[in-house]
């Protein structure tokens, strides 16, 4: 009697249980957590940026917030860094093995050597890819891998006044359709360049001796993509660099250059062409559209002092042995993803994706209006049409120069490689061309350590 009450006992017991069980509401997992383990807390993505333009941070409160609503699960936390002190903050936590989730900039090898940067490969859709205009998601792979999505594409051209060209009888319309050659520049230098009334001398370019972005753009133009090739083997070692090493000579020689050059810092050279100093900037951006621009408005409030001037985009002139258009230096920005060392969740993994396709979608095209660059997806241009910043003269040019970009040979080569790149850039391109510059090398002299040296570093 007593056996049968504890078996009745029992069962009652296993009813209710199964009747609490099948009344439970299935709890959905949310991000970070696991089947059978829900977790409300929210998966933190972490990014780090910069100001991209001068209301980005406007941007990416907008991006962040639309993005919530569909994702209230997944938290954006992203800090505005200085273009100063980010990038040494960046390489402090990468080497520490606890990068960012996103971090914004260019593509780099070294970012894979570390083991840290993750690709996107397998979340990338094909909607996504067709989205992205031709050759721009390649600015951002590296060993045939996508690790980011590019905001924008950096374009570096000349830029010229335009009162100065109409003066000179310069036809820059033409130039900016079709191109222009070495000699067809060095014959419209020889109306640039002048004195001025005040007995300052009026320059036919200016450019800055602090970098070797002027040598790029040179070099890139007689048919050289870099010192090596995207196989990584030297190409330094015949006249196409003696080309390059000679005109840029003549044009110190010759005046087209200031003489101290050498010695010119960036702010230097602005200054120079914002007084009516120099005709044509060297590595100018389309963004200075906007920028001269702002300056403008100041000079017209009183705040600035000096004349107002019209802003014309021109490509960088080119070899005649170099047929079309020619090339133009630049490369993709954008985000870069990356895990933290020993971390290995899938699902994190995914969020950190949506959160760079929400930073790099069609409202993200807002960076590439600001800085008058064309746009890298096909949504982007809808989003912002009729909208544009550029004036519709230099955006055309624009495009064009991006039609004409030169590939990036460090995404292309392997690790060790594109570090000896580097380091032949910092240790040989950099002094040999300050001391051209400063004339105290000859081009033959000039091109003989870059051929040696090159050969020594980069067989």
């Amino acid at each position: 009697m007593k056996f049968s009450k504890w078996i009745s006992i029992a069962m009652i017991f296993v009813i209710v249980i199964v009747a609490a069980a099948c009344g439970k509401k299935e709890e959905t997992p949310q991000a970070g957590g696991t089947a059978g383990q829900p977790n409300t807390t929210p998966d933190t993505v972490k990014v780090w940026t910069y100001p991209v333009h001068a209301k980005y941070e406007d941007d990416i409160k907008l991006l962040v917030a639309d993005f919530n609503k569909t994702y209230p699960h997944i938290k954006v936390e992203y800090e505005v860094m200085s273009w100063a002190e980010g990038p040494k903050k960046f390489d402090v936590a990468l080497n520490a093995g606890n990068p960012p989730d996103l971090y914004f900039g260019g593509m780099n090898g070294q970012y894979v050597n570390t083991g840290l940067a993750m690709p996107i490969d397998s979340y990338m859709t094909d909607e996504i890819k067709k989205d992205f205009l031709p050759g721009t998601l390649d600015t951002m792979k590296f060993g045939g891998k996508q690790y980011g999505m590019p905001l924008y594409q950096s374009l570096w051209g000349w830029g010229a006044n335009k009162r100065i060209l109409e003066e000179a009888g310069v036809d820059y319309k033409k130039i900016q359709e079709s191109g222009w050659t070495w000699e067809e520049f060095l014959e419209a230098a020889k109306k640039l360049g002048k004195k001025l009334p005040d007995g300052t001398q009026q320059y036919a370019l200016v450019t800055d001796g602090t970098s070797i972005d002027f040598l790029d753009m040179i070099t890139r133009n007689a048919g050289l993509v870099d010192a090596v090739d995207e196989k990584g083997n030297f190409i330094w070692n015949d006249s196409k660099i003696s080309d390059a090493v000679t005109f840029i000579s003549k044009l110190v020689k010759d005046g087209v250059l200031p003489k101290e050059t050498v010695a010119l810092q960036p702010a230097k050279r602005s200054e120079m062409f914002y007084a009516g100093q120099a005709a044509i900037i060297s590595k100018a951006i389309p963004y200075y559209d906007v920028m001269i621009a702002n300056r403008n408005k100041d000079i017209d409030a009183g705040k600035v002092q000096g004349e107002k001037i019209e802003y014309i985009q021109l490509p960088v002139p080119h070899s005649s042995s170099v047929k079309g258009y020619g090339v133009t230096t630049g490369g993709g920005e954008g985000y870069v993803a990356f895990t933290q060392k020993g971390a290995s969740n899938e699902q994190h993994k995914k969020n950190v994706f949506l959160v760079m396709e929400a930073l790099s979608g069609a409202q993200a095209g807002n960076s590439a209006n600001e800085l008058c660059l064309p746009f890298v997806r096909t949504s982007q241009a809808k989003a912002f049409e009729g909208k544009g910043l550029a004036k519709d003269i230099n955006f055309t040019v624009s495009k064009k120069m991006r039609e004409n970009l030169a590939p990036q040979v460090a995404l292309s080569i392997d690790v060790d490689k594109a570090a000896k790149l580097k380091q032949y850039r910092e240790q040989v391109e950099k002094p040999v061309f300050q001391a051209l510059l400063a004339g105290e090398k000859a081009p033959e002299a000039a091109v003989e350590e870059l051929k040696t040296k090159g050969q020594q570093m980069l067989r």
